[in-house]
């Protein structure tokens, strides 16, 4: 007999103890709205002296915009509901707001509520933080696509009348075959800018309906209109690009989206290349276990991957001290090829060059 009664102190004990030492806040409420039980984490976190927390209506403890929906809930309770998950604010004696997510079971025979609650303030508040940021990167990108519309749109009419000009000349009367040379490359790359930006504002128009038009091409055709519209620069850098798409002659993606990714590349490496060297590039394709891929690789400054880590790709970022550096290219090719489904890898190092894979959404 005896042992048998020695256990029923030593249990109580031992529940005692787990009710004193949790971490999670602990206690028992009355049907009156009273604390009638408190584990030492409840006024730790509040701040109150336990005669303070059960001299006085929970509900005042509570953030005055949270009360209506708690009494609410409480109100529930006293029906033999229980309260799962149930989130809300109480402010501490110093006068800070903590948020708590509370588990709460009626008995009703007891009038009494048994609750566990969990601080959930550090969650609640990186989920504020990343709602600011998704708000500001939206407004952002939807500045960023009305500047882009309204930049491509207005420059088409100087184009369009550039090209008119065009049509007006009579190079019947020019005799200087290098003098006709340059005026067909200009006419050329205005025809080509005019194309880009009517695609551009094409594209703009199709995201704006959430809609990107995916079609088979060609690598090397999209290759070759990149290359035409900047003629002029490759021949003035006097970069060597050599090409190899053997392997993967065609993919499906965005007309677009892929010109303005060789356009970017291609003029970032020329743009960042090594002082007294002259820009090398490499661009080929290839299948890896099933998965479609672009990889292009060139000599130039490159980035020390320890300093720039994830920021590579985002807007505005600018690692080169060069004039005409924006930080928009890279933030361009990232979001082309992801919003399509794909991914792009980066690998480089300080004055060896640069290597970008680019994966494909097959």
């Amino acid at each position: 007999m005896t042992g048998k009664h020695n256990l029923i102190p030593k249990d109580e004990f031992l529940l005692e103890h787990f009710f004193e030492l949790s971490p999670d806040l602990l206690c028992i409420a009355g049907f009156d709205g009273y604390f009638k039980k408190i584990n030492p984490a409840v006024s730790k976190l509040l701040g109150y002296t336990n005669e303070e927390l059960f001299s006085r209506p929970i509900n005042e403890f509570i953030y005055a915009d949270d009360q209506d929906i708690t009494s609410k809930v409480r109100n529930e309770l006293t029906k033999n509901n229980p309260l799962l998950n149930f989130e809300n604010r109480y402010v501490t004696k110093s006068g800070e707001i903590v948020w708590l997510s509370w588990t709460s079971m009626p008995l009703d025979n007891q009038k009494l509520v048994y609750a566990i609650a969990k601080n959930i303030t550090h969650n609640k508040k990186h989920e504020e933080e990343r709602n600011l940021l998704l708000t500001n990167f939206a407004k952002i990108n939807k500045d960023l696509k009305k500047l882009s519309y309204t930049s491509s749109h207005d420059l088409r009419s100087p184009v369009n009348n550039l090209l008119s000009i065009f049509s007006l000349l009579d190079v019947s009367k020019i005799e200087d075959p290098e003098t006709l040379q340059f005026i067909e490359m200009l006419k050329s790359t205005s025809e080509s800018l005019r194309q880009a930006l009517n695609d551009y504002v094409d594209i703009l128009i199709l995201e704006e309906n959430n809609v990107a038009q995916i079609e088979e091409l060609s690598l090397n055709e999209s290759l070759n209109t990149v290359s035409r519209s900047i003629n002029s620069l490759i021949q003035d850098s006097k970069a060597t690009i050599s090409v190899d798409f053997s392997e993967l002659e065609k993919i499906n993606f965005n007309k677009a989206y892929l010109e303005s990714i060789f356009l970017n590349l291609i003029t970032n490496s020329i743009k960042y290349a090594q002082p007294g060297s002259l820009p090398i590039i490499s661009i080929h394709s290839r299948k890896t276990n099933g998965i479609s891929q672009l990889i292009f690789l060139d000599n130039g400054l490159g980035f020390d991957m320890n300093v720039v880590k994830d920021k590579i790709f985002g807007l505005h970022q600018k690692f080169h001290n060069h004039v005409d550096s924006k930080g928009i290219g890279l933030y361009l090719v990232y979001n082309h090829v992801n919003s399509l489904g794909g991914n792009i890898t980066v690998e480089s190092e300080v004055n060896v060059g640069t290597k970008f894979i680019i994966s494909f959404k097959d």
